[in-house]
């Protein structure tokens, strides 16, 4: 490792992260100001550090390792110097309480040049309080998160810009009113975004879509953000089935962090978004910045990923959430992947089809009902897709799935005892279940098949022969669809068959180019209900061409990545 030369000093800004006075002559060169992972000593004692000097317009610190190339990647004029923002009462360490890491800031230079990105680091460099920051374009010249041969943070190359802490300032883009130095100009409302208070409490879901329809609805999407926004509208908006994800009470387990990862999904995305129905992009990025720092997926703020990859740093691993499905051969489970072989035959399979197909073929069953059922389609990366096109089942019938659950004679109707997976093969599941009479009958044909008997609680085994055997469902709430690397959500807004749908966008609109903004959207989608029904599932398999669809069932149809399905009744008990 390269030392940093004599008169470069490098040190952490976090007064929390500072060392007890005894032990600060023992203090590394360089320490990071991002909040200590799981397994980190995180006893320390913290210091108040000196009000760093006040610095003027400056050229741009020297911010390329030695060892990164320099690489044209867009005609764009010269970095000029920051200039130093609107004075205001402000000291510089008030400065630091407000921006921190993981803030989404602006720095505007000498030549009207406005770069804009998320701050990564922040620390000391020649007695000067300074920024790491992450932009979102790459700029010739700049680095990868080195300084001096040391390694501040990690971004692609060409992002990493230092500069003096005082010359950040809160993104324009995502503040609740417009920039200072605009507020004179005619253009003053195109900065203007609705306000998003964080609303601590417990917020219930929303019964109905009401007034949510329209722009500058939903969450906003910011820099590939559009995996998290869709997931997290889909799980939260309309539904309570997930949200004991936020108020279960820390543990011995828990990461140190657990608990405000919880208050910013609560109180700064979920809360606002049923109280006020928006969520502004910067909200997001702070509970995106605590994900990537605290789970072992990386590239959560920047990267495009795709939602179980989310599902899995943020309920698995930071929440430590209980699996929602639990398997007969004793594995668990957040989601459920398809895995079938394509049937020639079939143009417009349904879910409840490639579903039973897929357990068939696997031999395995639930063990309990699950209160969320979320499917993965029969889809490879973001392009290969076994079907062209796949209708969702808005009820999901999964009495034949549940292990020990009752079932009822495929033939006569009564209390099945046996089952046989060859009678089943290329039919429903609910095919293979019979009763002892009805076997004898029907593999007397069949000798070279094998039945395997069911187990039936006996406490309702002579109630279940003289009644009728129920049926278990669960209900659709909402698909998550993709295209071209874009994710969008139809949900359900409500509970029942007859609960209207809406489709989100996180980034439906923009406001300006290259330094503008996402607008979100939600769209009321009152045939939905009607395409998703049986005879509704008739058209699509009959029309030739997809583009003969209305433009939201085309999509619905062609684009489905994942559908979420929920069990009121099971979830009041968990």
């Amino acid at each position: 490792m390269q030392h940093n030369s004599p008169n470069e000093r490098i040190k952490s800004l976090n007064l929390l992260a500072h060392l007890a006075p005894e032990r600060r002559r023992n203090k590394p060169t360089v320490s990071t100001s991002a909040p200590l992972t799981v397994g980190q000593n995180s006893g320390q004692k913290s210091k108040m550090v000196q009000e760093p000097k006040k610095i003027g317009t400056c050229i741009l610190v020297d911010v390329r390792s030695d060892d990164t190339p320099s690489e044209e990647v867009y005609d764009t004029p010269a970095l000029g110097s920051p200039r130093a923002v609107a004075p205001t009462s402000t000291s510089p360490l008030q400065l630091q309480e407000e921006i921190g890491v993981g803030s989404l800031v602006e720095v505007a230079t000498d030549v009207d040049q406005h770069y804009y990105g998320v701050v990564r680091w922040i620390g000391i460099v020649d007695d000067t309080a300074t920024a790491g920051v992450e932009l979102e374009q790459n700029v010739s010249g700049l680095g990868d998160g080195s300084k001096g041969g040391t390694r501040l943070f990690t971004c692609a190359p060409g992002r990493a810009l230092f500069v003096p802490l005082p010359l950040c300032r809160r993104d324009a883009r995502f503040r609740d009113t417009p920039p200072p130095d605009r507020a004179d100009l005619h253009e003053t409302n195109d900065f203007e975004q609705p306000d998003c208070p964080v609303v601590p409490g417990v917020v219930p879901p929303l019964s109905s879509l009401g007034e949510l329809a329209g722009k500058n609805r939903g969450i906003q999407g910011h820099h590939n953000s559009c995996y998290l926004d869709a997931t997290l509208f889909a799980m939260f908006t309309f539904t309570s089935v997930f949200d004991a994800l936020l108020y279960r009470p820390p543990e011995a387990e828990d990461s140190p962090h657990y608990s405000e990862v919880q208050r910013v999904l609560r109180e700064e995305v979920v809360n606002p978004l049923r109280r006020h129905g928006y969520v502004r992009a910067d909200r997001v990025m702070k509970l995106r910045t605590l994900l990537e720092r605290l789970s072992d997926v990386p590239g959560l703020t920047s990267e495009e990923k795709d939602p179980e990859e989310f599902l899995n740093g943020l309920v698995a691993q930071i929440l430590r959430a209980e699996p929602f499905l639990k398997l007969s051969s004793g594995q668990e489970a957040y989601c459920y992947q398809l895995f079938v072989e394509k049937d020639e035959h079939v143009s417009l399979p349904t879910v409840q089809q490639l579903l039973e197909q897929s357990f068939a073929t696997s031999g395995v069953k639930l063990s309990e009902v699950p209160a969320a059922f979320i499917i993965q389609m029969p889809r490879f990366g973001k392009q290969y897709k076994l079907y062209q096109r796949v209708l969702p089942s808005p009820l999901l019938d999964v009495t034949d799935l549940i292990e020990g659950l009752p079932r009822q004679c495929t033939v006569c109707g009564s209390l099945a005892r046996w089952e046989c997976g060859e009678c089943s093969r290329g039919a429903a599941l609910e095919a293979g279940a019979l009763c002892a009479a009805c076997l004898r009958l029907t593999h007397a044909a069949r000798p070279n098949h094998q039945a395997t008997p069911l187990t039936v609680c006996e406490e309702f085994e002579n109630i279940l022969e003289s009644c009728p055997i129920p049926r278990v469902y669960m209900e659709l709430f909402a698909v998550l669809c993709i295209e071209t690397s874009h994710y969008v959500a139809f949900v359900k807004a409500g509970v029942g068959h007859d609960a209207p749908w809406c489709f989100f966008d996180s980034m439906a609109d923009r406001k300006g180019e290259r330094n503008g903004y996402n607008i979100p959207e939600i769209v009321c989608i009152e045939s939905l209900g009607a395409w998703l029904s049986e005879e509704g599932g008739r058209a699509p398999a009959a029309a030739p061409a997809a583009r003969q669809l209305p433009a939201h069932a085309r999509r619905l149809l062609a684009d489905g990545y994942m559908c979420f399905y929920r069990s009121p009744d099971v979830a009041m008990y968990r």
